[in-house]
């Protein structure tokens, strides 16, 4: 029964670190080695495509190749934090020649008040995930600071259990190993026995002595190598906690859409 139950064990850790690691490849690494920003979605202004709580990666992009009907994020005033994701839905030129956009939500009534200048454009939508933005939402900053120090303390910490547990079953193993090679060599082998009685008239086959195969400890493929798939794991949370936390503004609404 204990077997089982380690091995339960190890598949529910497994698939937890998995989660974390596929949580942090596209909430985290992906962006950061592509350029891109995650912004997390607060209103509804956008369902039902994005809803409140989803994770958009925004990825920048020349502005001339935006077309009607993609989805981008903008400086809602030039210059301001403040930004705002919503649907390219017409093109246009101002008195001063520049090409502006304009910008409406899936589910709003009308489009943006303003028109949406280039230099205000951040980015195009990349990807989104749905429910992530929570995440991010649920901390403020150092909150979010120490959970992060937290789950790596737990990353490394694990990774540091599974490379001396598994160092400590090889060593169990080998000593285990030593007495038992040592009682193979001492034993009798197998084959004819002869009759005492009989002489050298009869034999009787003997019983034939198998050799035991060596009991060794639990095996652990690949352990240096998910120890330091955990360390890294650990080193990318950290990174996590210290990046900022990038807002967008639904102007129709008034509301963060962080």
């Amino acid at each position: 029964m204990r077997p089982v139950l380690g091995w339960v064990g190890q598949v529910v850790a497994w698939l937890v670190i998995l989660g974390v690691a596929l949580v942090l490849v596209v909430a985290v690494l992906v962006p950061r080695l592509a350029g891109a920003t995650p912004y997390t979605v607060l209103t509804g202004s956008m369902r039902p495509d994005y809803p409140p709580g989803t994770l958009v990666v925004v990825k920048p992009i020349d502005t001339a190749e935006l077309r009607r009907g993609d989805v981008a994020t903008y400086q809602i005033a030039s210059g301001k934090p403040a930004v705002a994701t919503h649907r390219i839905t017409g093109i246009g030129v101002n008195l001063k020649g520049e090409r502006t956009f304009t910008f409406q939500g899936d589910a709003n009534d009308a489009p943006d008040p303003d028109p949406v200048l280039p230099v205000q454009v951040k980015g195009r939508v990349w990807y989104s995930v749905p429910y992530l933005g929570h995440l991010n939402n649920a901390l403020n900053g150092s909150q979010r600071q120490v959970a992060v120090w937290v789950v790596a303390g737990l990353l490394i910490g694990y990774a540091a259990f599974m490379f001396v547990s598994g160092l400590r079953d090889r060593r169990r193993g080998s000593a285990r190993d030593e007495p038992e090679a040592g009682d193979a060599e001492g034993a009798p082998q197998g084959g004819p026995s002869v009759d005492p009685d009989e002489g050298q008239g009869w034999r009787s086959p003997g019983p034939a002595t198998a050799a035991r195969p060596a009991r060794r400890g639990p095996s652990r493929p690949g352990l240096g190598v998910a120890s330091l798939a955990l360390v890294t794991l650990a080193i990318c949370l950290i990174r996590l906690g210290r990046g900022r936390s990038d807002h967008t503004n639904d102007s129709s609404r008034g509301e963060l859409t962080s």
